[in-house]
């Protein structure tokens, strides 16, 4: 039975609002908990948006936290399809689209990304795609169903996780696919040359591709219709559909409103809080894509936009506001699935900040691990068609210590040996 003595609000209906809910509950608060999402659909979680939801592998309802049933069970409260407008932190309210406040003794800020605008001509007609929300991917599932059966052709701005995947979905419906990326690999920031080219690689082999070195400088259209797209290097490349991938930006709007501290634009922008995931403001926290944290491990501020980071960034802020001790120091994770390549990615090693790329296994193949390193220490690390290692390499990255890259390197040493 939940009583009124302390009402906790979080502001954010995605993964990490709805994991904190959860732990709330879990935990044994047993105050008020209201969850704010501005989209009228239940949280749900973003990878299948342009992984198996998106191929048709996977129905629609697969995609959400729990089941609509679940947050009654849970006495949980939920404003969908409300966006929060106005945080007053001196009255400890949020005010929500329709007029309505609601009071908070202790506030978790969950409130995502959002997908970077083409800052050019023609980004207004139909055709003209982002891939963020739920409602986005039920848009390009149907759009990449209705080319593949017309060999109708997509151009994607951006090869990073999100223009990859959709373009391993949009071949698998039998659309003809463009990327157009003005770095000289996919991936170049994540995975730097060394191993960006096996993506180059992956897609060439499935039909796609690539124009490096340029940017969409216009989209043409007519009639409202998209009909082709321009680069600024002059060429032109005749299409039916564009997908914007070329990035996502922190919602910070409420946050630097409320005139909390933000992080700066080297550490991804988004909410600054530290290690136990508090603001600048005691009663209000904040996790997932929005929140840069200070990290222990790596001895900087992160801001991670992927999956895990919501998955355990949500819990952990939710024990905070109930007072345990808290210290965030997760290795950042995430996955891909494109074709049959699948893989895994552990750590922090942005282009510049190692230097040495190891790798075990057969790159050819596409069956390896890879490894990036700084002065003999593993800052992170990548499996590819190879499992169950994740783990090792964690732990890896988290001893800090020195390891010879050849034992690296050597399929017969096992990893926990170079802990040893």
């Amino acid at each position: 039975m939940v009583d009124a003595h302390e009402t906790y609000v979080i502001v954010g209906g995605g993964l990490a609002g709805a994991k904190a809910a959860e732990t709330l509950r879990s935990e044994g608060f047993t105050g008020r908990v209201i969850v704010i999402g501005d989209e009228r659909d239940h949280p749900y979680e973003r990878p299948p948006l342009s992984k198996g939801y998106l191929t048709g592998a996977d129905e629609r309802d697969s995609v959400f936290v729990h089941e609509p049933a679940w947050y009654a069970r849970a006495e949980i409260e939920l404003h969908l399809g409300q966006p929060a407008v106005e945080l007053d932190r001196e009255e400890r309210t949020v005010t929500l689209g329709d007029g309505t406040r609601v009071h908070y003794d202790k506030l978790l800020l969950a409130t995502g990304a959002e997908p970077r605008r083409l800052d050019i001509p023609g980004t207004d007609l139909a055709g003209v795609h982002h891939l963020r929300r739920l409602a986005h991917a039920d848009l390009l599932r149907g759009m990449l169903a209705s080319l593949g059966r017309d060999n109708g052709h997509l151009v994607i701005a951006g090869a990073g996780w999100i223009g990859l995947e959709v373009a391993a979905a949009a071949r698998g419906y039998g659309a003809e696919v463009t990327v157009i990326e003005p770095l000289p690999t996919p991936l170049h920031n994540v995975l730097g040359p060394e191993l960006g080219t096996m993506f180059t690689d992956l897609h060439r082999e499935h039909g796609v591709r690539f124009h490096f070195g340029t940017r969409l400088s216009e989209i043409i259209g007519e009639d409202g219709m998209v009909l082709a797209v321009r680069t600024e290097d002059g060429e032109e490349h005749p299409c039916h559909s564009v997908l914007a991938a070329v990035g996502a930006a922190p919602r910070t709007g409420l946050a630097e409103a409320a005139g909390l501290d933000m992080a700066d634009r080297e550490h991804g922008g988004g909410i600054a809080v530290d290690a136990g995931l508090r603001t600048s403001d005691p009663d209000i926290y904040a996790a997932g894509d929005v929140a840069s944290a200070e990290h222990p491990l790596f001895g900087t501020r992160l801001r991670v936009e992927h999956w895990a980071n919501a998955l355990n960034g949500g819990p952990a802020a939710a024990r905070a506001m109930l007072g345990l001790p808290v210290t965030y120091d997760r290795v950042p994770y995430f996955f891909s699935d494109q074709y049959d390549l699948g893989l895994e990615y552990s750590g922090y090693a942005p282009l510049g900040g190692y230097d040495q790329v190891v790798c075990r296994g057969d790159v050819g193949k596409r069956e390896f691990l890879g490894f990036w390193l700084r002065e003999g220490r593993v800052l992170a690390g990548m499996n590819v068609n190879v499992w169950d290692v994740t783990d090792p390499i964690q732990q890896l990255i988290r001893s800090g210590r020195q390891v010879d890259p050849e034992a690296l390197a050597d399929p017969g040493k096992p990893l926990a040996d170079l802990l040893a």
